[in-house]
């Protein structure tokens, strides 16, 4: 589907957005706003995670690191599927790589993104059948404030809706996995096959 002029100007307005320039210049990693978009009408599929790292800063491109290959094994989409932007819009809750704070940490995503841009996209994606909240920021936009873990373990409810809650896909998440066997038991099949499914009702 070609996108609406609407739909572009919005595209290339968060492009040119700058409005974090003063805040990332002054973290410990000093650097340029770089948004990283990658959405356009049509998919019913949404991808919202919480802000691009480092790699993806670097990259240009969504889940360009060991998250994306973790995420995609989650969502049982090959490279090519998770990429087509017909199928699927990666639209996070901040478009810019945040930084890292001074003993390196990686820092939240700004929240004047999201309240500059956070409802004209989803305006711009009006065929979304499934979304995936992952992690806090993302989970609190589209379902509610509360432990993202909680979230979580309540998946059934959300998906009902069409919101699927995720823990990041992150390294730093592996320990929780472990210790929660039945995500990756219970969540992760069901998840696997409501994608599938959902595309396969895609023309």
């Amino acid at each position: 589907m070609i996108a609406t002029p609407s739909a572009e100007d919005l595209i290339a307005a968060i492009r040119r957005c700058r409005i974090c320039a003063d805040r990332f210049a002054a973290t410990a990693t000093a650097h340029e706003p770089r948004p990283v978009v990658w959405f356009r009408p049509g998919p019913r599929l949404l991808i919202a995670g919480q802000a691009p790292g480092a790699r993806v800063h670097a990259s240009g491109r969504p889940f360009s690191d060991a998250s994306g290959d973790r995420l995609r094994d989650w969502t049982g989409l090959s490279e090519d599927e998770f990429y087509d932007q017909s199928r699927v819009a990666i639209a996070p809750m901040a478009f810019c790589f945040p930084g890292y704070d001074a003993k390196g940490a990686d820092l939240p995503p700004p929240p004047v993104c999201a309240r500059t841009w956070r409802a004209r996209v989803m305006e711009a994606l009006p065929g979304l059948r499934l979304t995936l909240a992952i992690g806090g920021a993302a989970q609190a936009w589209h379902i509610g404030k509360g432990p993202v873990a909680d979230r979580v373990a309540d998946w059934r409810s959300h998906a009902e809706r069409g919101i699927w809650p995720l823990p990041h896909p992150s390294w730093r998440n592996t320990g929780w996995l472990r210790r929660n066997p039945w995500f990756e038991a219970e969540v992760i099949p069901a998840l696997r096959l409501r994608i599938r499914s959902l595309l396969e009702e895609m023309p």
